[in-house]
């Protein structure tokens, strides 16, 4: 079995490319904390490359940005290339079949924008988009995972582990 979910924050903008066939590919590292601390009592991270594809590359390249939220679940993918000097570069990466959206949406943006995840099911090449559960209520404000509503925060610099 070949599984991987990971929840962190974008360590840069995504980058978006197509093929030469039109298909829309996006790829950004995403900066996932460690469950314990280091000797010295800091949280350590580890810098895990992504790699979406379809209508979600282009919904990550679209809402996402250095410092974003983000839950994504996939597969591990190694491949191998030959770089300028002829050596054989090895590379690890989370192909993302969901991708979710974890900042709350900016105030005044409706539902046009906002905290939305993608999934490609299986065996077809397009995306359907999935209802979020933590999305919206009466008062227009967010539940977050563990239920409660708030408004919007901002994350400092200081926080982001990069």
């Amino acid at each position: 079995m070949n599984n991987v979910s990971l929840v962190g924050r974008l360590t840069k903008d995504p980058e978006i490319k197509y093929t030469q066939s039109g298909v829309a590919v996006c790829n950004f590292t995403l900066a996932v904390n460690r469950p314990f601390k280091n000797a010295n009592g800091e949280n350590e991270a580890d810098f895990i490359m992504v790699q979406v594809w379809r209508k979600a590359a282009e919904n990550a390249a679209n809402f996402l940005k250095k410092g974003s939220q983000a839950a994504v679940n996939g597969r591990i993918n190694t491949r191998h290339y030959e770089n300028d000097k002829g050596d054989r570069v090895y590379v690890t990466e989370v192909v993302a079949d969901f991708v979710q959206f974890l900042d709350p949406k900016p105030q005044g943006q409706g539902n046009q924008q906002g905290q939305q995840n993608y999934q490609q099911p299986q065996g077809q090449g397009g995306f359907q988009q999935q209802p979020n559960p933590y999305t919206g209520n009466a008062s227009g404000q967010h539940a977050n995972q563990y239920g409660t509503v708030g408004g919007s925060f901002e994350v400092k610099d200081e926080d982001l582990p990069f």
